[in-house]
């Protein structure tokens, strides 16, 4: 039995649905064909990550990641060229 897998589009439709409290999260479930639990996780995660959708990133503002890339590039480059310095004084 595989899983199934649902798109980030549907999970959202479902959780706005729950919160929306017209019906139950049974109910929608039962209309959806998805566990009950399923639905209360989406939920969860996506209350947890609600106040993301607020932050102040702008489209030029790096990710955590995307610095710590930046840095690593700048010790390699700058390890290179006194590797490169070294070999030269060498000869």
């Amino acid at each position: 039995m595989s899983r199934r897998r649902y798109t980030k589009k549907f999970k959202t439709t479902i959780v706005l649905e729950v919160l929306k409290e017209r019906i139950t999260i049974t109910e929608i479930a039962q209309k959806h064909g998805i566990h009950p639990q399923q639905i209360t996780n989406w939920k969860r995660e996506f209350l947890d990550n609600a106040e993301s959708v607020f932050g102040k990133k702008k489209k030029n503002q790096k990710s955590e990641q995307e610095q710590k890339e930046d840095e690593l590039h700048k010790i390699i480059g700058q390890q290179k060229v006194e590797i490169d310095f070294l070999k030269n004084a060498l000869r």
